[in-house]
């Protein structure tokens, strides 16, 4: 695996299909997409166990959904099930990265903050997130169906392809 190939696909799925949700993608471009947020969320987190904030990281996590869920959308249309199934978790996804921001903003009120949201409502949506996610997660690591399907043409190409 090609470090560069992972920066180029990343590179190129937020800039030029940002909220794309029409077509197809192949499981090597999702996961490298996947594996590209993994690491520039995970420097935003460590940066802000540095400097002690919370606001960097929720801050990265709401601009990576879109881009996400876009492509998440575009696998299951690869798999030939209806990419829409996605935003059951942009939206659950959306709630805690605003609180998270929220309460990264609020500053030391923001714990009791965080309490009270995860004691009340919180650990239901993070549980129907967690829930969600390994659902999506299975759906996404099936292969595509060969061939054109109804969200467009293959994209690996090849000779199923040529022949429609």
């Amino acid at each position: 695996m090609d470090p560069q190939v992972v920066i180029d696909n990343f590179r190129r799925n937020v800039t030029e299909h940002y909220f794309d949700m029409s077509g197809r993608v192949r499981r090597q471009e999702f996961w490298y997409f996947v594996l590209a947020c993994f690491v520039v969320f995970l420097g935003a987190a460590i940066i802000d166990g540095i400097i002690h904030s919370g606001l960097l990281a929720a801050v990265v996590g709401l601009g990576l959904l879109l881009p996400m869920a876009g492509l998440g959308a575009r696998r299951l249309q690869d798999t030939g099930r209806n990419g829409q199934l996605v935003w059951i978790y942009v939206v659950l996804a959306a709630i805690n990265w605003i609180m998270a921001l929220i309460l990264a903003i609020s500053g030391p009120m923001g714990a009791l903050g965080f309490l009270y949201f995860f004691f009340t409502i919180g650990w239901l949506i993070n549980l129907a997130e967690l829930v969600i996610a390994i659902v999506l997660i299975y759906l996404w690591a099936q292969p595509g169906t060969i061939g054109p399907n109804q969200y467009g043409p293959d994209p690996k190409g090849g000779i199923a392809a040529a022949a429609a």
